[in-house]
């Protein structure tokens, strides 16, 4: 399973509420978590946040629904790598980065500097994609394109561009397109691309802090896929960001941190435990917290710990600490153990 961070629906309630629709009801049929509309560091299934905005579109008659979220959204919500990307001394500085380190975000999306399709002097190609075997569906695609004509003119104002490709049908009329961009857009083209200047690389940020972009960079760095030395910590911190977004299985986990599942179990038995106990440990650790920490109703509880209803979670504290939630809640029960 891919995932992508929350962050990337950001606008979507504002949007939807503004157009009449029930964001909340749009997230359940996609298999996505309410919470999710209203977080930025959540990691959901990235078809179920690409199902959402079709979903909403449809429903609401809305073609340019990505575009409009789009106008909502800022540089600010990609967190560190932002503030690598304000702090870098140029664009292509910038871009580098973003490269590097887009997929904290987004695990399948990346970004490339290509040459321009037709070969006309002077341009290139900013070409947004997603890995081979993942399906980007139109209303993402028009979402994510957006979002990156307005970051790069946030960061060095206006820019250049020469058009805009895309890998779809026209959603909306032209107009909007053209009116959205500021240049022309051509449809059902081979790839997703922002055609841009060869030079837009060299443009100054200007103010660049090294010492931030040094603090960022360095956080990003521990967030590359590598050999975990410590696999429980690995795993226990995928689940952690996992539950209540989605059911964490060995599978996906093993995904996030790029091995193969039965690697991930037999590193793991190395290690003394299993996959499903440090799912447990998590659960414990994170039951505790909400209970102790948070007046939220039981069941949305166990919803966040990826229980299937509250009964599960009655079940799990009685094994845990041998009393009911609510008997924690109050601070009778429920100290939690040294793990």
């Amino acid at each position: 399973m891919s995932v992508i961070r929350s962050a990337a629906l950001r606008g979507f309630r504002a949007t939807v509420a503004e157009l009449g629709g029930d964001a909340d009801s749009y997230a359940r049929q996609a298999g996505c978590p309410p919470a999710a509309l209203d977080v930025d560091d959540l990691l959901v299934p990235e078809e179920a946040m690409a199902t959402v905005l079709e979903f909403a579109a449809a429903d609401l008659g809305c073609a340019d629904l990505g575009l409009r979220i789009a106008a909502r959204q800022d540089l600010g919500m990609l967190g560190a790598l932002a503030l690598a990307i304000q702090n870098s001394d140029t664009l292509g500085d910038a871009l580098e980065c973003t490269t590097r380190y887009l997929f904290v975000h987004a695990r399948s999306v990346n970004l490339s500097l290509e040459p321009d399709p037709y070969g006309t002097p002077g341009m290139a190609a900013l070409r947004y994609g997603v890995r081979e075997g993942v399906v980007a569906p139109p209303q993402g695609i028009d979402l994510s394109l957006g979002f990156i004509h307005r970051a790069i003119g946030y960061l060095v104002g206006p820019y250049g561009l020469g058009s805009v490709e895309l890998p779809h049908p026209l959603l909306a009329p032209l107009s909007v397109y053209e009116d959205f961009f500021g240049v022309p857009v051509k449809a059902d083209r081979p790839a997703a691309l922002l055609r841009v200047p060869l030079s837009l690389a060299n443009r100054s940020l200007g103010g660049s802090n090294s010492h931030l972009r040094h603090l960022a960079l360095a956080y990003l760095d521990e967030q590359l896929p590598k050999e975990p030395a410590d696999v429980v910590g690995s795993v226990r911190a995928v689940v952690e960001q996992s539950l209540g977004t989605s059911s964490p299985g060995i599978g996906a986990v093993a995904g996030l941190l790029n091995v193969h599942p039965r690697t991930l179990q037999r590193r793991l038995r190395a290690a003394g435990t299993t996959f499903a106990e440090v799912i447990d440990e998590e659960r414990r650790t994170a039951a505790h917290r909400y209970l102790t920490g948070t007046d939220l109703p039981l069941g949305q509880v166990a919803l966040l710990l990826g229980l299937s209803e509250q009964s599960a979670l009655n079940r799990c504290c009685r094994r845990w600490w041998g009393a009911t939630p609510r008997a924690i809640r109050l601070g009778r029960q429920g100290q939690p153990t040294d793990q």
